[in-house]
This record gives C-alpha cells, sequence and structure tokens, in this order.
C-alpha cells in the first residue's frame, strides 16, 4: 500500500455494504454518513446510533512510574484517577499550546490507555515518548490493537444490557471496565462525543464486524442506525464540544478556549507547559482574550470555520465551527469574540457570510443538553 493510500478500519468492508459515503479524515477513509446525516443526528438524540471510530488513537503507557510520566506529560492530575476511571485532558507544549485534547482511561494501578485525536495521534506518540526519558515506564503504539464502536443515544444502555453482563448501571460517566459484549472481550467506557449518554466498545480489530452486527440486531426495535461522521459533528457541535483543530490548536492555550479547568497545577511536581500557563491563567483572569461563545442565526444562512463574527461594522472574532442544527431547526456555530460581546443575550452581533453580515444571538454553550 503506497503512504499515499488512507488507512481502512477493520469495518471498511461492512460500511461500504452499507452504501456509505466514504470520506479521507485524517488519513484514514470513513463513513461520512449512510443516508441522512439529519435522520442519523436525530436518531442519537431520540433512539441510538452506531459509530465507526477506529481511527482514533490508542497510546499505552505501562511501569512503576506510568503515572508520573503522565502527570509530567499532561496537564491533568492523572496519578489521583483512580482504576477503572477516566479523565478528560489536554497535552501542551512547553509555551502552553494545545498539542492535543485526550481521554485517559486507568486501566490498572500501572496501566493507562491514552486516547488521541486521529489526526494528532502520532504528534501525541513522539511527545510522549520523548518526554518518557528518565521515566520507568514504557509507551506503546497500540493503535493497530483496537478497532473503537460507540453506541450513543438515550436507548444504547437497554440495547448493551441486552449483549452483556457487565454492571452498567453501576459504571459511571468516564468510567471503563473489562467485559463481554455479544461474546466479545471489550473495554466498556461510558463515553462519547455526542451530548448523549452512551458508550464506547474497544475490541481486538478482528472482532469488530461480528460486535458491529450483533449490536445492530440487538438495536432493531430500538431505532438503531448506523452514524457516520458528519452527524458526529453536529451532535458535539450541538453539545458545545471542542474539536480539535477548530476550537483547539497549538496558538491556543487551554485557558484561551475556556477549559483552563483541565490544567492542574496543584498536583506534585513540574509538567510540561506549567510556567506558561500559569501565566496564561494569570492573564485570562485579569484581561479575558478572546471567549469561546455559543450563535444562533436568526436567518437560514449557515456560518462555517474561519468566517467573521462583527458588531457595529468591526471584526470582533471568528467562527470556529458551524453547521444547520437539527435539535434547533436553525444554523449554529461556536466562535472565539472579544470579551466585551460575549455575555449571553448580547445584541447587534452579525456573521459576515460572503459579504452579508447575517444577525446572530449569543447565547451560552451548550446549545443542548440532554435530560437527566
Amino acid at each position: 500500500m503506497s503512504s499515499n493510500e488512507p488507512r481502512r478500519t477493520a469495518l471498511d468492508a461492512l460500511h461500504r455494504s452499507l452504501g456509505a459515503t466514504m470520506t479521507d479524515f485524517a488519513g484514514w477513509d470513513m463513513p461520512l454518513r449512510y443516508g441522512s446525516e439529519r435522520d442519523e443526528h436525530n436518531a442519537v438524540r431520540t433512539g441510538a446510533g452506531l459509530f465507526d471510530l477506529s481511527h482514533m488513537g490508542e497510546i499505552t503507557v505501562t511501569g512503576p512510574q506510568a503515572a508520573a510520566l503522565l502527570d509530567f506529560a499532561l496537564v491533568g492530575n492523572i496519578g489521583g484517577v483512580k482504576p477503572g476511571r477516566a479523565r478528560y485532558t489536554m497535552i501542551c507544549r512547553e509555551d502552553g499550546g494545545i498539542l492535543d485534547d485526550l481521554i485517559v482511561y486507568r486501566l490498572g494501578e500501572t496501566e493507562f490507555m491514552v486516547v488521541a485525536n486521529a489526526s494528532n495521534a502520532q504528534t501525541v506518540l513522539d511527545a510522549l515518548v520523548e518526554r518518557a526519558a528518565g521515566f520507568d515506564a514504557e509507551v506503546r503504539d497500540d493503535r493497530d490493537a483496537y478497532a473503537l464502536l460507540a453506541v450513543q443515544g438515550p436507548e444504547s444502555p437497554a440495547i448493551l444490557a441486552s449483549l452483556t453482563d457487565a454492571d452498567l448501571d453501576g459504571l459511571k460517566y468516564y468510567a471503563g471496565l473489562p467485559g463481554t459484549v455479544a461474546g466479545v472481550p471489550a473495554l466498556i467506557a461510558r463515553t462519547g462525543y455526542t451530548g448523549e449518554d452512551g458508550f464506547e466498545l474497544f475490541v481486538k480489530p478482528e472482532h469488530a464486524v461480528e460486535l458491529w452486527q450483533a449490536l445492530t440486531k440487538a438495536g432493531e426495535g430500538a431505532g438503531l442506525v448506523p452514524c457516520g461522521l458528519s452527524c458526529r459533528d453536529t451532535l458535539r457541535l450541538e453539545a458545545g464540544m471542542p474539536l480539535y483543530g477548530n476550537e483547539l490548536s497549538t496558538s491556543l492555550t487551554p485557558f484561551d478556549a475556556g477549559l483552563g479547568r483541565v490544567v492542574k497545577f496543584e498536583k506534585e511536581g513540574d509538567f510540561v507547559g506549567r510556567a506558561a500557563l500559569a501565566e496564561a491563567a494569570e492573564r485570562a483572569a485579569s484581561e479575558p482574550p478572546r471567549v469561546l461563545v455559543g450563535l444562533v442565526a436568526e436567518g437560514r444562512r449557515v456560518p462555517r470555520a474561519g468566517y467573521a463574527v462583527v458588531a457595529g461594522g468591526e471584526v470582533i472574532g471568528e467562527v470556529t465551527s458551524g453547521a444547520p442544527s437539527p435539535t434547533l431547526g436553525k444554523p449554529i456555530a461556536m466562535a472565539y469574540v472579544d470579551a466585551a460581546h460575549a455575555a449571553p443575550g448580547t445584541e447587534g452581533v452579525g456573521v459576515d457570510i460572503r459579504g452579508s453580515h447575517e444577525p446572530y444571538q449569543v447565547v451560552a454553550l451548550p446549545f443542548y443538553k440532554r435530560q437527566k
């Protein structure tokens, strides 16, 4: 295979048999949609959706000093995560810029799984290997060791419960436990990127097809449909969840992104970026930079990443993500805007869509919160 060929997941042939529209995403051939992305989106909000997320980058960190390494390499307090739990965190450069946002699962006392975004997996792997110098810990590239399937939506607990005897009721949000689903050994994690309850299932690639088929069969009466990357993006946007490359980048610190809470200065010892992030925290407290806000359209025109946000004829910010919202029935966007225009309800804000200043309302994120 030439290096220009996109990588294919273990479910590639199955996606094609379902008539998926495929697209290149971070060097992977991934399903964009199977039919109507709006129908797929609504299925996740009301029933359940089944996703192939095998492009995500799994990196295993093991050894006596695995926790100490991750505390040094990442901004979070990873040593404080109990076995069986997970933590949302970030890996930053020395200057505080965000290299990636991550989920770290503590699988055991000395074993962790770091899950990176597909586009940044190699960068994260390289940074962890480099930062491991001097620690009694091993960093292992496990991207080929896992396929990752996600079942998301209000019906997902019932669908999964019909295929496993694992204690799903006792499985908290941001926790994971080993179990068997439809006879397939899996790490069952209660995580997701949709704003709904749901699970992510890490399995060996050779088990991916049988697990997908078993979940499809179990979800037949519950409104489960296969879902592509397109509705994953509108679901996470409604839920106000950042996407690396849109809301997060090396030119922003976690404090610029309104996610300073993930930086744990109170943990022991130094960590990469500590000094720069301490300065960024002070800056954010005294003179907040641009603030990440939600924008809801008054009209029908859809804003896209990179469009200017305007007020009184001046550019006051930039759209980072925009799409029609199936749940709200209007176009929505996330944008970084000057602090003076960031309060929910701020009037007179528009988005420059091809020269026309379309009116938008500033709202608090997220746009959508599920009923508990």
